[in-house]
């Protein structure tokens, strides 16, 4: 098989990739190791910034979205019992979220390239690149019980922080950059309508807690628990309480409970890869960087990564230079630290780390009344919230 761009990944950032090419006129074959069920319903992110819903609808994926997403005009932050409204378009310029599950991205990307695009093939493994420093990169890679290799100018790895594509840039020419944090959070769907409106972040000396959604009838909510817990050590009702003691608030609002269909427990880390790219070896999403999940980045930072390439690789085609495909790695890296910034000050501005003195909870509780206080702070978190522009 021979192709312009090989991409590794059925994700949102794949599939994306391969539409945004196709509406160029660039072809692409994506190679995905799951099948197409999985792939329909893995659980991910669900909050998009204005950035990548606008991205979404240019790129043709917007209908459903439009019509099913769950607009949000900002978050409320909670601490000292007290509730403080984060207004995102008053903040900045008109600016908002929206609330759509990853899943729903990836099943209307995926009709999308069933019908129009090029070749989309599920249960196919890909296995290692080989000559990614070159310009004749190749996949190989297993589909249909044998092996085969896909031939490309280039390569693009969103096959996420296990995949193969990291691994051929020589270990000489990187650099790593990590943080592994002392708690997760443990994630509940449950078959309730969501007790609040928009978003809730919760500071409490007990641990973090977050009310978000799926959807008008479906809550998904977050417990800080310190790191290797066990989802199955907690009894429903067990959380529950927990939760309402977190959002506890001065005023009458209340937590409404309902049947807790799942429960998992998802670690915090953030890690970032340099360079994003070895020869014509591009790096994408999870692949090149991790963020922990309180700034709502990841999924956001995927796209701004693959609207990147998408936007070089038209440039050079039309024109020739290779000017932004060279800039690359450094492009996206400027947006990517910053993201790693804002989740990092968002993660140690709620979380209360393991043995916190009495000092750190009274800096956490001084930074909260300065956003709720200052409008330059409370724009500051606002403008990061809703999305640093792509490129």
């Amino acid at each position: 098989m021979r192709t312009t761009v090989g991409i590794i990944g059925a994700g949102p950032a794949g599939l994306l990739l391969a539409r945004l090419l196709h509406n160029a006129g660039i072809d692409s074959v994506v190679l995905e190791s799951r099948d197409r069920p999985y792939v329909e319903r893995r659980q991910r992110a669900g909050i998009l910034e204005q950035g990548t819903t606008d991205v979404l609808r240019a790129a043709g994926a917007g209908e459903r979205l439009d019509r099913e997403g769950l607009r949000h005009d900002g978050i409320e932050l909670r601490f000292d019992r007290r509730r403080h409204r984060v207004d995102f378009p008053a903040l900045t310029g008109g600016r908002s979220v929206t609330v759509y599950a990853q899943t729903e991205v990836c099943k209307d990307l995926i009709a999308l390239q069933v019908r129009e695009g090029g070749p989309l093939l599920f249960e196919a493994e890909a296995l290692a690149v080989e000559d990614a420093g070159t310009e004749a990169p190749r996949i190989r890679f297993r589909h249909e019980g044998r092996e085969d290799v896909l031939k490309c100018s280039y390569v693009v790895g969103c096959d996420g922080f296990w995949g193969v594509a990291r691994k051929a840039i020589p270990a000489e020419l990187t650099r790593v950059f990590e943080r592994t944090y002392p708690f997760g959070w443990l994630g509940i769907l449950a078959d309730v309508p969501p007790s609040h409106d928009e978003l809730v972040y919760a500071r409490h000396d007990r641990g973090f807690a977050l009310l978000s959604m799926r959807s008008p009838s479906v809550s998904r909510l977050y417990l800080q628990v310190p790191d290797g817990t066990d989802a199955e050590a907690w009894s429903d009702e067990e959380i529950w309480d927990e939760l309402e003691r977190r959002f506890e608030t001065a005023d009458d609002w209340r937590l409404e409970r309902g049947p807790i269909t799942q429960k998992s427990v998802t670690p915090m880390r953030s890690y970032v890869h340099e360079p994003m790219r070895h020869g014509s070896l591009f790096l994408a999403g999870d692949a090149a960087h991790i963020v922990p999940p309180t700034g709502a980045k990841g999924l956001n930072l995927a796209v701004g990564d693959v609207v990147t390439f998408a936007r070089a690789l038209t440039h050079q085609q039309e024109t020739g230079s290779a000017e932004l495909l060279d800039a690359y790695s450094a492009t996206c890296l400027r947006r990517v630290w910053q993201a790693e910034r804002f989740s990092y000050d968002m993660t140690s501005l709620l979380h209360r780390a393991p043995g916190a003195t009495p000092f750190e909870d009274r800096l956490q509780l001084a930074r909260l009344e300065r956003i709720a206080s200052s409008r330059a702070a409370e724009t500051d978190l606002a403008e990061a919230y809703t999305g640093f522009p792509f490129g």
